[in-house]
């Protein structure tokens, strides 16, 4: 298949798609997205920044390089008293993407997410919702993407109606479900019939974005991939999440108002944690596996190596043997270097890898010298 509609087909038939997102949240850690609206005026103010950043996941390995209109649309931009920039901001977040992407051979997608527009109870609001979309994809459509990401949807209501907008511009989409909830959208549909839904709607991918980390996020799209016959994506948050604290949201710790989501990092998980994810994911039959708010390259890097791959920063992947202390090196070293080193350790060093139950560390470069 061949063309620009086919693209992402064509992707998804060579085997796993790795996706990298959350650039509001990492943009927001380097000092160009203000915490609260999380708009990303960074494309119109900072647009090296979010080239960087493309190009940071475009070296660890994602394929797919996502245009950063997520919180672009009219109703965010009236909140910041931008508005008058909405169509430059769609445009050149398109246009920056593109621009990576060609460095590499990364898929284009546009993106639209959650409104806090929509009410299922009050029919007007999907117009609203309706010419929101329209308008950033149309946009999007213009300057040329492979594919429409419309993500972060609390409700199937409005998940259908990025659906319907992407296929009218003759765009496949991958339509993923936020699950702040425990088992349904907030407009009442269990998530798995609400991607059965979306599939049978014709969307290209279906699945779950956001909220939940691995270890929540995993039950959930096992069921999903047990169901629809599409392809399926799986985009956890790189948080510990837990069956107490299913989400992100949901994270609580002593001495702190709260956690989400300026306090997240005593929550991050590992590399290791995330490469162990898109091991687990893939092995379901997961189709597009990434990383959303929080991800890191760090975390995208050893997702893709993990899948078997070699990026370009591989290059400068870890090598301990090289460490005075973590390698070979470490048995000329003055035993009181050691114990000062091993200060604590108990029993064989190791990450916590009770995280993600049965799923085997992908990695043993961490253990200390004994």
């Amino acid at each position: 298949m061949t063309g620009t509609r086919s693209a992402l087909a064509d992707r998804l038939a060579q085997g796993t798609v790795l996706g990298a997102e959350g650039y509001v949240f990492e943009l927001e850690r380097r000092g160009y997205v203000k915490a609260g609206a999380y708009v990303p005026e960074a494309v119109l103010d900072f647009p090296d920044a979010v080239t960087e950043l493309h190009r940071e996941f475009l070296r660890a390995g994602a394929d797919v390089m996502v245009a950063l209109t997520y919180y672009a649309h009219r109703g965010k931009l009236r909140q910041v008293g931008r508005e008058s920039d909405l169509e430059a901001m769609n445009r050149q977040a398109v246009r920056l993407a593109r621009e990576v992407a060609a460095e590499g051979g990364a898929l284009v997608a546009g993106n639209v997410c959650n409104t806090w527009a929509y009410d299922p109870q009050d029919a007007a609001t999907a117009g609203v919702v309706r010419a929101m979309y329209a308008e950033q994809l149309g946009w999007a459509a213009d300057e040329g993407i492979n594919f429409v990401i419309a993500e972060t949807n609390d409700y199937l209501g409005e998940a259908l109606i990025g659906l319907e907008v992407s296929q009218e511009l003759g765009l496949p989409a991958m339509v993923t479900l936020a699950t702040t909830r425990p088992a349904k959208t907030f407009d009442g549909y269990d998530y798995v019939e609400a991607c059965k839904i979306l599939a049978g709607h014709g969307a290209a991918v279906v699945g779950l974005n956001c909220d939940r980390g691995p270890a929540t996020m995993l039950p959930l799209i096992a069921r999903i991939r047990d169901q629809v016959d599409c392809a399926v994506a799986a985009q956890p948050v790189p948080y510990r999440t837990d069956e107490a604290s299913p989400t992100m949201e949901s994270l609580r710790a002593e001495g702190v108002d709260r956690v989400f989501p300026l306090a997240l990092e005593p929550f991050s998980c590992t590399r290791f944690e995330m490469a162990d994810f898109a091991v687990a994911a893939r092995d379901l039959g997961v189709n597009y596996v990434g990383i959303c708010c929080g991800a890191g390259p760090h975390h995208v890097r050893a997702m893709a190596e993990a899948l078997g791959r070699t990026v370009p920063a591989s290059k400068y992947s870890p090598s301990m043997d090289l460490h005075p202390i973590l390698g070979p090196a470490a048995s000329s070293q003055d035993p009181s270097v050691l114990d000062a080193w091993n200060v604590g350790l108990q029993h064989e060093s190791r990450l916590d890898c009770d995280y993600l139950p049965n799923v085997k560390p992908s990695q043993d470069w961490f253990r200390l010298p004994r």
